[in-house]
């Protein structure tokens, strides 16, 4: 049974699609994206990836000033760093506890060597300031996921 919705679209040359050939929601695809271990290895070869374009385009000069007219270091760096870390964190494997552990140390690492390099280019400065903010993104990232998502399946042991 259609109701008034339906019919005015119709009315208006608008097609409706059959609830089963519409498109899944959201949630399904980043799903996939994020917890189907298909794309475990990419996702951890995007985070090294996604780390070297940021030191890439850090040593642009002028694109580190540019940005800056929309957003401000700190959210920079931590939305960079806490996408890098969901990156890694999914894209691990092992424990939930150790995948935080080796998410986040990766993160102090890489935001350590971008802080080097930026302070070897005459127009930036590295700062320990902003290590940090990667670090702290790093931390809330890794303990927000440990928290929330479903850990890998537990393996039954023997006589149970």
């Amino acid at each position: 049974m259609r109701d008034a919705t339906d019919a005015g679209a119709q009315a208006a040359g608008v097609v409706s699609l059959p609830v089963s050939t519409r498109a899944k929601p959201m949630p399904a695809l980043l799903s996939l994206l994020f917890l189907d271990p298909k794309f475990q290895r990419l996702r951890y070869s995007a985070a090294f990836a996604g780390y070297a374009a940021i030191v890439t385009m850090g040593a642009i000069p002028g694109a580190r000033a540019e940005i800056g007219n929309y957003a401000s270091g700190i959210v920079l760096h931590s939305l960079a760093y806490g996408a890098i870390t969901l990156l890694l964190y999914t894209g691990s494997s092992g424990s939930a506890p150790s995948r935080a552990l080796k998410s986040v140390l990766t993160v102090a690492a890489m935001g350590a060597v971008d802080e080097l390099v930026q302070s070897f280019l005459p127009y930036r400065r590295g700062a320990v300031g902003d290590w940090l903010v990667d670090c702290n993104a790093a931390i809330m990232v890794a303990g927000l996921l440990w928290a929330f998502l479903p850990g890998e399946p537990r393996r039954a042991r023997p006589g149970r």
